[in-house]
């Protein structure tokens, strides 16, 4: 058993386990089925990576697309999305395992599920859309962190000279400390590791998801107006050409707010068992989307109901509310924080894909394999530091940075990603992989079903992207590099 962990460790993952605790599990029990050390995750654990990833960012744009689309497609697409998420996440948690779902071959990421499941060209083009999305996530937030600390600068400009004052603030140097900090997390090596910022980040997304929603319910009482109207954001106060591209947009962003499936399967891969990884995946996905869903409601719903037609972009930092500032700046502090833990829980399987792929092409060279341990004050461990991961993790986050310096437009890549990412991997792959795993027969009514929701989600994500790239055009038109301030 020892000695199939140790293969399993230098051919798959290189250090898979960021510390040496070997001295803590001396018996075979201490080891799963394929020889790794034994998972412990949980659906509560699980529930925590899954609402860290969902609960980001996304959630700020929610009464922006809610306006865009009015009161009765904005809440029917937000709960439409919610399903078509949950439903298809549930086919994927069927594919962690190739074969039967008790004892078969694990997939211990996205990719090896599609590569053993669909092989050959689906996985190559899964790996480019995944690994593309997963990039300009990170490239996302941290736009979306550095708009938040812009935020607080403000916020407390406007308390201390009014409401009227200019308070220009620019975002390079934002980005840069939130880059400096992703640096340090990044050599966290795997999802094992991260259950702790996990679950920070977590609270921190229902703090200031909760702070908007509060303060939309302010707002609402204080006006005793609930504005918006049943087909949004009126033409008059946008043209017609914008109106439908601001919708098309509104789904692409909507769609990004529910992302999470390309990480599912690694959040799987903690899961302990029994019972089967796939159930109590299920169970919380259930209870992720759920909660995620309910707070989703809300925020766009009460974000729409207090701005109506001028509803912001982002709710915690386009300043239709100014007070109280001390509160705008807790929450938009708890969004810098979770933004921090999910930036590292969407990168690591790109970060883990690389380091894979340079072991297993360089299996000879100790800048990649070899491990320097530097012993933990006060602990009977050692942190495993690897050269190779140091580089190109720092490069990584270097580059990110770099390229949200210079196309800093929140919303446009929030809904370019969503866009993007929606139909091949939140829909396509987890499909086409549930009726090969399934064996479900061609032309069958579960296979034609399947199939028309497949196809109805790839219109959607057409008509996302290209609303999306409407705004990264019109945007570009009056822009600066490296120039960006608010």
């Amino acid at each position: 058993m020892g000695q199939a962990a140790d293969t399993d460790t230098r051919n798959h993952v290189p250090n898979h386990q960021a510390f040496d605790v070997s001295v803590d599990v001396p018996g075979s029990k201490c080891f799963d089925d394929d020889g790794r050390l034994k998972r412990t995750g949980t659906v509560w654990t699980s529930s925590a990576h899954i609402i860290t990833a969902v609960i980001g960012s996304g959630v700020l744009s929610l009464a922006w697309s809610t306006a865009q689309l009015g009161w009765i497609a904005g809440p029917a697409v937000l709960f439409l999305f919610s399903f078509v998420t949950y439903y298809t996440s549930s086919l994927l948690c069927e594919c962690y395992r190739s074969g039967d779902s008790l004892t078969g071959k694990r997939n211990y990421t996205y990719m090896d599920a599609v590569r053993s499941i669909l092989g050959g060209m689906s996985f190559k083009f899964c790996g480019f859309v995944q690994y593309f999305n997963l990039f300009g996530t990170a490239i996302g937030y941290t736009i979306a962190s550095s708009i938040s600390m812009m935020a607080i600068e403000r916020s407390n400009c406007f308390h201390s000279k009014g409401d009227k004052s200019p308070c220009r603030v620019n975002s390079n140097p934002y980005m840069i400390a939130f880059g400096i900090l992703e640096i340090i997390f990044s050599q966290i090596p795997d999802f094992d590791q991260l259950w702790w910022l996990s679950i920070v980040a977590a609270v921190m997304s229902f703090t200031y998801s909760t702070i908007g929603l509060g303060l939309g319910v302010a707002k609402v009482a204080e006006t005793g107006e609930w504005r918006g109207s049943l087909t949004g954001i009126s033409v008059g106060t946008v043209t017609e050409t914008q109106k439908i591209w601001r919708s098309f947009q509104a789904l692409g962003a909507i769609a990004f707010a529910y992302s999470y499936s390309m990480i599912l399967i690694e959040i799987q891969d903690t899961v302990k068992s029994p019972p089967s990884e796939a159930k109590t995946m299920k169970k919380a996905t259930l209870i992720s989307v759920a909660v995620t869903t309910f707070f989703y409601m809300l925020c766009g719903c009460f974000g729409y109901a207090a701005f109506g037609d001028l509803s912001p972009g982002n709710l915690l930092t386009g300043f239709g509310f100014y007070n109280p500032y001390w509160l705008l700046d807790i929450a938009n502090l708890a969004i810098v924080v979770h933004l921090v833990g999910a930036y590292q829980v969407y990168c690591q399987p790109l970060f883990a894909f690389v380091e894979k792929a340079a072991a297993n092409r360089f299996p000879d060279s100790e800048f990649i394999t070899k491990d320097i341990k530097i012993p933990i004050p006060g602990f009977n461990k050692h942190f495993n530091l690897n050269l190779f991961r140091l580089v190109w993790r720092t490069v990584f986050v270097i580059l990110s940075t770099l390229i949200s310096m210079l196309l800093p437009f929140f919303n446009d890549v929030v809904g370019l990603l969503g866009a993007i990412g929606f139909w091949p991997l939140t829909v396509y792959f987890p499909i086409e992989m549930y009726i090969v795993q399934k064996r479900i027969p061609k032309w069958r009514t579960k296979w034609l079903s399947l199939q028309i929701l497949s196809f109805a989600c790839l219109i959607i994500s057409i008509a996302a992207a290209a609303g999306s790239i409407a705004g990264v055009v019109t945007d570009l038109q009056s822009y600066k590099p490296f120039s960006t301030s608010y």
